[in-house]
């Protein structure tokens, strides 16, 4: 059973850093790829961030800002946020499982966490 478990959300002020981690029960094949999403009010949920055999792409509007990072053993994600902005607020989701195409906007994922909602204020 495949289970991703995110934490570390919460509110900050604009400028500000979070961390999220996402504790991740899943099969090998389904930790070779894992991202990070998130769904703003009234938006449609977007993939932010993927890391995949050692290397990571992240959407322009967190580059230089997110990090996204994984233990050795593939069973803690990670999301680093630092300078936040009113816009990043979100629920934000951990995801593994990876499927379909490889640019960030068409991306897939088999498998869910439940969210961890993140507030910025300006």
């Amino acid at each position: 059973q495949v289970q991703l478990l995110e934490s570390g959300g919460g509110s900050v002020q604009a400028g500000g850093s979070l961390t999220l981690s996402c504790a991740i029960s899943a099969s090998r094949s389904a930790r070779v790829c894992m991202g990070w999403a998130r769904q703003g009010p009234e938006n449609e949920r977007e993939v932010l961030a993927v890391i995949a055999n050692g290397g990571a792409d992240y959407i322009d509007s967190v580059k230089g800002r997110f990090t996204i990072s994984q233990d050795a053993a593939k069973e803690t994600l990670v999301l680093q946020m630092n300078n936040l902005k009113s816009e990043d607020t979100a629920v934000y989701y951990c995801a593994a499982g990876c499927y379909g195409q490889a640019s960030l906007s068409k991306i897939r994922f088999g498998y869910w966490g439940q969210g961890t909602q993140v507030i910025v204020s300006s």
